[in-house]
């Protein structure tokens, strides 16, 4: 009886292998980068509170300032328009002299007996002259005599002529008082008054905190010898407000 023989299907070793039905795995780097895509974005960095409450501090007191300063500003915009301030004037009207002398060591001895004439031009405004005044004449950048203004009240639409009487003694060196010498003989010799006066100023019935007014009067005179008549050859004031 003849032997049956299988025969087996040949397979072939060196074929490859069937794939598999899944797709092929992606790299590490590329599966990394796709979550970071996917995940949410950070939260924002929490703000700080102290610079947030600095800031509102700030303009709070920027904007107190300025409402204060509209509020005087409206408050001094009132008052001008109701009293309609004016400054007072000051004017040096006569200057005798009733000592003069000069000793051996070129020390002066000054009385000057100065005649002012202080005029408040306002309607609604009286002015209270204060003690503590300083009054004083130069002669270039010398003081020769002080004084002082007297203690009054000056009201409304008033015109008051002072006199003032001023006296000291100083020492001239041997150059400033041969440039007097020839000024005298020329009959050109100017002076300086100057004068802090404290003064409390009234708007109708209301009294402000006290001031000084600061006077300033150029005069030029033809002498300084107590037996000439003295003469004004000019005289000019000037007038500021000192808070």
């Amino acid at each position: 009886m003849a032997e049956r023989h299988r025969i087996h299907p040949a397979v072939d070793v060196e074929a490859p292998l069937p794939s598999s039905s899944h797709a092929p795995s992606k790299p590490l780097q590329t599966q990394a980068a796709e979550k970071t895509d996917r995940l949410p974005p950070p939260p924002p960095p929490p703000k700080k509170k102290r610079r947030s409450c600095c800031c509102r501090c700030l303009c709070w007191t920027v904007l107190t300032v300025v409402i204060l300063v509209v509020i005087i500003g409206a408050i001094v915009g009132i008052l001008f328009l109701a009293f309609d301030p004016k400054l007072p004037k000051y004017s040096v009207d006569r200057l005798a002299i009733s000592n003069f002398t000069v000793d051996d060591n070129m020390t002066v001895s000054v009385t000057f007996n100065l005649t002012v004439t202080t005029k408040n031009p306002n309607k609604k405004i009286g002015i209270y002259y204060r003690g503590g005044s300083h009054l004083s004449a130069w002669y270039t950048n010398t003081s020769l005599c002080t004084g002082t203004f007297p203690v009054f009240y000056q009201g409304h639409k008033n015109t008051t002529v002072l006199s003032l009487l001023l006296s000291g003694e100083t020492q001239l060196g041997s150059g400033l008082l041969q440039e007097l010498q020839q000024q005298q003989q020329t009959g050109t010799i100017p002076l300086v008054f100057r004068g802090n006066v404290p003064v409390t100023v009234k708007l109708g019935s209301l009294k402000l905190p006290k001031v000084t007014f600061k006077v300033k009067c150029d005069i030029i005179v033809n002498s300084l010898s107590s037996s000439n008549t003295i003469s004004l050859k000019s005289s000019s004031c000037k007038f500021r407000l000192k808070l």
